[in-house]
């Protein structure tokens, strides 16, 4: 098995509506996901692995009628949808801890590390262009959720937050793995949706179960109410989130993409607001307004440019996914 090469053809434009529409929806429905692991009061191994299970209960299904529709995806692209089902797992067991350890709005903010993670990612493995107009904003909008989190603000914070904030840096970049591979099956494979998304979501599955097993266990006698915020979490944040994401992510480039997620954090930050009474502090909110102004910049429609200008060659095997010399 090979590691998927870019797309031979251009993708849509990373201002495509369809594509920034697809994106920011599941960015936004992802937003609700801490509120309801915090709901759920379990620990995170076992919100990790029923999150996934329950979500199964409907991807399953659903995968089996797109399999009668489209036929099956290739070996190649199942193999890959797996692999990034462990890195989806990952990010989910090292985030949940991270904010016990440091409080949510650093661990949502640290998280967000896959806005530089994705692209790097890109360049290493498929020597995809990062351009300047996607370097040089990163400051900026790294800055911007530095602030939305309240990192100068006098939010409460957690019992370990040093831990916290390497413990979600860590899954900031298994999310951007996550984000890598899932949108090259979804390119390789466009007629498949949910496919890739049921496949990612087994391997998730087990590496949170395995990991559950090897320490305190997974815990089956949960409150009623907890079992609810259960099945809301997988349904909302494994199952619409991210068809949203992977259908969204698979036209447009990784560095647009990245950056078009940060609205992620800042939806957190006004969700923490409306239903659980946090109270932001004025740095968080102008962080908030920062990288909604700057990912509106990054997103601004690319002026046309030469295929010499926007592809260029590197590994001989791996064809890149043409990527706009400006984007802003």
């Amino acid at each position: 098995m090979t590691a998927p090469a870019a797309s031979r053809t251009s993708p849509p434009t990373p201002t495509d509506p369809r594509t920034i529409g697809a994106l920011l929806a599941g960015a936004a429905v992802l937003a609700w996901t801490g509120i309801l692991v915090t709901l759920t009061g379990a620990d995170p191994a076992t919100a990790s692995f029923w999150r996934c299970v329950l979500a199964l209960v409907v991807l399953v299904p659903w995968a089996l009628a797109e399999y009668r529709r489209h036929g099956p995806v290739t070996v190649a692209a199942a193999g890959w949808a797996l692999l990034s089902g462990v890195l989806l797992g990952a990010d989910f067991l090292l985030w949940t801890r991270a904010v016990l350890d440091a409080g949510s709005g650093i661990a949502n903010v640290v998280l967000n590390v896959q806005v530089l993670a994705l692209p790097l990612i890109a360049f290493l493995v498929a020597g995809e262009r990062m351009a300047r107009t996607q370097l040089l904003p990163a400051p900026v909008l790294l800055g911007g959720i530095l602030l939305a989190g309240g990192v100068l603000g006098a939010g409460a914070g957690g019992p370990a937050p040093v831990r916290g904030a390497v413990l979600g840096t860590l899954a900031g970049i298994a999310y951007a793995g996550f984000l890598y591979l899932n949108r090259q099956v979804s390119r390789r494979n466009p007629r498949h949706l949910v496919t890739p998304v049921a496949l990612a979501t087994v391997g998730a599955a087990v590496t949170c179960g395995l990991v559950g097993v090897g320490g305190a266990g997974i815990a089956f006698d949960l409150p009623a109410a907890s079992w609810a915020w259960l099945i809301l979490l997988a349904l909302a944040g494994q199952v619409v989130a991210w068809v949203l994401i992977g259908r969204g992510t698979a036209g447009m480039a990784s560095g647009t993409a990245g950056a078009l997620l940060l609205v992620h954090p800042v939806l957190s930050v006004l969700l923490g607001m409306l239903v659980l009474d946090e109270r932001p502090t004025a740095w968080q909110l102008a962080g908030c307004a920062l990288v909604v102004v700057t990912v509106a910049a990054v997103a601004r429609p690319a002026r046309p440019v030469g295929t010499a200008r926007s592809v260029r060659s590197a590994r001989p095997r791996a064809t890149r996914t043409a990527i706009p010399a400006s984007s802003g």
